[in-house]
């Protein structure tokens, strides 16, 4: 048993529970949202937040991980706001969300003699010190290889997060796209950083049927995220479940973590065009459509426990042995 850093202080891992990997609270653009003629209504918007967590976790869960990091809008002290209203275990990332160049902050900062990459200083202290001055330490880093794939930017944050990973012991999550088989890069450069397999999800491995792709990661020892429930894009919701359904057939229920990638507040869209064309991407999608149709597909309460309990438990416990 160990510990994990939340919004609202250090738990034991047994203190996790239900744990959802991949759940932001809120995604924005930052420098639009600062720039609108109608500002963002921050009270309604925290409200609006804690509402729909607490409506989480009255389904049974007790814990979400958000990957919000920099790219993506960061602002752990409005998350910090919402963490008060609601009896929900909220654990945050440090790392950057790039899919080909870093931000111009870091474009021209580079390592220099023995100092080491910005952006390794910039995690290190969000994990071991905290987040500005929220007095929140980040749990786990966070970094996506998409389609573009290992671009020079891109390959420079993925192995900025293996730094501080090595450092720290901190656990990674990445965003992958299945589609073009990223993971297998992301393997390749995590090994070649000394990367622990078993403290990594590669995200999105629910955006693919091509069960040999993911047993391939799931022998590495890699954790796949099967967590964009109700973002039935790639692939459709029956597709996801009977792939899940079938790599526990084939033993591996150990090797996945549960999630929907959902957000109380997603500026990228307009929230009308997400209710008509993504109705089920919400945080209560799992429970009340997900699980009944894992059962109804054979799928066991030990494997559902492995996904939801003992596999974000261990993920964190590896970090803090």
């Amino acid at each position: 048993m160990g510990q994990v850093e939340t919004v609202r202080g250090p738990i034991d891992t047994s203190e996790l529970g239900q744990t959802l990997m991949h759940e932001h609270v809120f995604v924005l653009t930052a420098d639009v949202q600062a720039n609108l003629p109608e500002p963002l209504d921050e009270e309604a918007r925290v409200s609006e937040a804690a509402a729909k967590l607490q409506a989480l976790a009255d389904l049974g869960v007790r814990t979400i991980v958000d990957p919000t990091v920099i790219g993506l809008g960061r602002n752990v002290a409005r998350v910090k706001r919402v963490n008060e209203r609601v009896d929900l275990n909220i654990v945050v990332a440090t790392g950057i969300y790039t899919y080909d160049t870093v931000p111009y902050y870091f474009r021209y900062r580079f390592p220099t003699g023995d100092a080491p990459d910005p952006m390794v200083e910039l995690f290190v202290h969000d994990l071991t010190e905290g987040i500005v001055d929220t007095g929140v330490k980040a749990a786990f880093l966070k970094c996506a290889v998409d389609e573009p794939g290992l671009t020079p930017d891109v390959e420079r944050v993925l192995r900025a997060v293996a730094a501080a990973h090595r450092i720290t012991g901190a656990p990674i999550t990445v965003h992958t796209h299945p589609g073009t088989r990223r993971g297998l890069d992301v393997a390749r450069v995590l090994s070649e950083e000394g990367a622990d397999p078993a403290r990594v999800v590669l995200g999105h491995s629910g955006d693919t049927t091509d069960l040999g792709y993911l047993e391939e990661l799931a022998s590495m020892g890699y954790l796949l995220g099967m967590d964009r429930f109700g973002l039935d894009l790639a692939t459709t919701a029956e597709q996801r479940v009977q792939t899940v359904a079938e790599l526990c057939r084939r033993g591996m229920s150990r090797s996945m973590v549960l999630s929907h990638d959902a957000a109380c507040l997603i500026d990228w869209l307009d929230e009308a065009a997400r209710e008509q064309f993504l109705p089920n991407w919400h945080y209560g999608h799992i429970h009340r459509d997900v699980l009944p149709a894992l059962r109804a597909a054979g799928v066991t309460e030990e494997q559902i426990n492995d996904m939801l309990v003992g596999n974000p438990r261990r993920y964190f416990e590896a970090a803090s042995s």
